[in-house]
């Protein structure tokens, strides 16, 4: 193996094709923080973030100049918080939202950009710590700055929690309008889950799962620019070609994230956890997905074929990336950001993409409905039918889906929401004005389907 052309090649990755590190994640167990004095239990809470992500962010950037990679999001993923307020006997939503503020001064103490885990995994049934949590959302987004929140309300073993679906309708509907003066940022931070992982760097679904360490470092990955130059590379040749093209990109992006991971597992003294192979792109020239997908030879992302050469290039990323490391974990696919993904942003400007197309393109890539905007009078129970038509995609198909929809207050189709930083800008799209209030009212547990009962 050629060591200097190597090394040249990454260089030129880094600096021409903007291939980076979009974020190093540390996941830490919370649940023996619990205690039935609520103050022991946040107290326990901030002192085990403090000791254990100290040194996350100045490791980090320690990694990046060492290495020359930059590394875009330092984070921290938690136990999900409605299991450690259960335990510690939390069922007021009022109270609840101390553990957010704990989580938020921690956070930001140990210099962080977001934490994740202010979560509940409710596919099956709802706990009085789950509704307190799961009510306690709006308010918890709306008075912290980089506390996310997630919840989960499906499982292909378990189907699909209609009722806490039905919910949720009405908790992204309230956080958008107690965050009506910021660009509705409440539900940007809010992702509603099918098959949720307890490995996930990526926020805002980012939680430490129950089945993980005591403490690990994941890491995600990006480069849609690199895995771009591959694809113009083989310009007007068979599409297994380009296959072939695509998994060769990478695998050399995997090692790049592999390296960074066990490198800073190494020097804080912990577990590495997974690379997660998810292309994850920005509003920034250079850095779509959807720019990959038209170099596959659309057009415009959106239309027809688009799901064709979407499929082919996650199923590349994760066989190229599988191939160069042995821990691959969290999502692992192609995400589709409305807001994020500059060639995304102006498909939909031109009505080229709609929300039918990007439900279609779920059944393919990781996540869903991503920072989408949608009209702010968009009622409750439509956001509803929004997660329920998702979680049936992931449910059905042993795949993780799910949605972070903002209807945004007072902004009506065509209008643009700047959400800043990486969660870029939005068009607002039309929805479907067809009530389906009547499904959503029903309620319930959807079953799961019969392939799910595996054992």
């Amino acid at each position: 193996m050629d060591t200097s052309r190597n090394i040249l090649e990454t260089i030129r990755m880094i600096e021409e094709e903007r291939l980076d590190i979009r974020t190093v994640t540390m996941g830490i167990n919370l649940l023996d923080c619990a205690d039935s004095d609520t103050t022991k239990a946040q107290q326990r809470i901030r002192e085990r973030i403090l000791r254990r992500a100290e040194h996350l962010v100045e490791v980090a950037k320690g990694i990046e100049v060492e290495l020359g990679v930059p590394i875009v999001n330092k984070r921290i993923a938690v136990t999900p918080i409605a299991l450690v307020a259960g335990a510690s006997a939390i069922h007021d939503a009022e109270q609840m939202l101390s553990f957010a503020h704990t989580l938020d001064a921690a956070a930001k103490e140990v210099g962080v950009d977001f934490i994740g885990g202010y979560s509940a995994l409710v596919e099956k049934g709802v706990t009085t710590a789950d509704s307190a949590l799961i009510n306690s959302i709006p308010e918890a987004l709306a008075n912290t700055d980089v506390v996310c929140a997630s919840v989960n309300v499906g499982s292909s073993r378990a189907g699909i929690n209609m009722s806490a679906v039905a919910h949720m309708g009405q908790v992204v509907s309230d956080a958008a309008h107690l965050t009506a003066e910021r660009g509705a940022i409440g539900p940007a931070k809010l992702v509603v889950f099918a098959n949720a992982v307890g490995d996930n760097p990526f926020m805002a679904g980012a939680f430490h799962g129950i089945e993980e360490a005591d403490t690990v470092v994941s890491v995600g990955v990006s480069g849609p620019g690199v895995i771009k130059r591959a694809v113009e590379k083989v310009a007007g040749l068979p599409v297994d070609e380009v296959a072939t093209a695509v998994k060769r990109a990478a695998f050399k992006i995997t090692r790049v994230g592999q390296l960074v991971g066990r490198s800073a597992a190494n020097r804080l003294g912990v577990e590495f956890g997974i690379v997660d192979l998810s292309l994850a792109p920005t509003a920034e020239i250079g850095d779509s997905v959807a720019r990959i997908l038209e170099e596959m030879g659309l057009d415009c992302v959106g239309t027809h074929g688009t799901t064709a050469a979407l499929a082919l290039l996650n199923d590349a990323v994760k066989k190229g990336g599988m191939m160069a490391c042995g821990h691959v974990g969290g999502l692992s696919g192609a995400f589709i950001p409305v807001s994020e993904d500059i060639g995304m942003i102006g498909a939909a400007s031109v009505g080229a993409i709609t929300i039918d197309k990007l439900e279609a393109m779920t059944a393919i890539c990781s996540v869903g409905l991503d920072m989408v905007a949608i009209p702010g009078d968009t009622p409750p129970s439509t956001i509803a039918g929004m997660i329920a038509d998702e979680a049936a995609i992931g449910v059905m198909n042993h795949k993780t889906t799910a949605v972070r929809v903002i209807p945004v207050p007072g902004a009506g189709v065509g209008s643009i929401v700047d959400f800043g930083g990486l969660l870029g800008r939005a068009p607002v799209m039309p929805v479907n004005e067809a009530s389906c209030a009547a499904l959503i009212a029903r309620g319930g547990r959807l079953p799961a389907p019969v392939h799910g009962m595996r054992n």
